[in-house]
This record gives C-alpha cells, structure tokens and sequence, in this order.
C-alpha cells in the first residue's frame, strides 16, 4: 500500500464531513433560538404567576380565571376563602387566581 494515498485529499465530492459539521451548527443555531424566543420567556412568566400566588394576603382583591371577583378573607395553603359579596363565601385552590388588584390608594396610605 502506498503510504501517500493516506494524505492524499479526498476525491471530487467527497466533502461529507464538511456538511455534517454545517448541519450541527444550524440545529445548535435553531436550538438557540428556540430558547431566547420560547422556553426562557415561559420560564420568567411561570416564576413571575408563583411569585404572584404566594404573595396573596387577606384583605386582596382577586379575579379568578373563570371571572370570579371577590375579596381573600382567608388563606390557607393550597386554597383561598373569598367573599363574593354579603355573607357569600367560595373556596378556590391557588392556581385558579388570575390577577391581583391592589389598588394605589391603598399601598400609598401603607
């Protein structure tokens, strides 16, 4: 065997490698993107909602995610005691909670 056939370049078309490399770039390239444009945007949304859910107090007022409003007046672990109006009282588990309003006025006297 001739020893120079081993350091010889490839033959015309044979540059397979090259575009496997090529290949790996693009999927990493796409990778990347995906993880900029959806899962750490996820990611900041869903630690924002939990943030969110533990900061509930007794005396908020919530909307639910199915258009409940009502004031907390008792919170427990898991659910949330909320007066939708006079003597009217409904438990709902935490992760139905929507939105907050706490109102300025009420912060700026605090």
């Amino acid at each position: 065997m001739n020893p120079f056939l081993l350091l010889a370049p490839p033959a015309a078309g044979g540059n397979g490698g090259s575009s496997m490399v090529s290949t790996l770039i693009m999927f990493g390239m796409i990778f990347v993107i995906f993880y900029f444009m959806i899962l750490r945007p996820q990611q900041k949304r869903a630690k924002e909602r939990t943030k969110m859910l533990e900061s509930i107090k007794k005396g908020d007022k919530i909307i639910t995610s199915g258009g409940m409003h009502g004031k907390v007046i008792n919170v427990d672990e898991k659910t949330i005691l909320i007066e939708a109006s006079d003597n009217v009282k409904l438990k709902f588990d935490r992760s139905a909670i929507n939105v907050i309003i706490r109102e300025a006025s009420e912060e700026a006297v605090k």
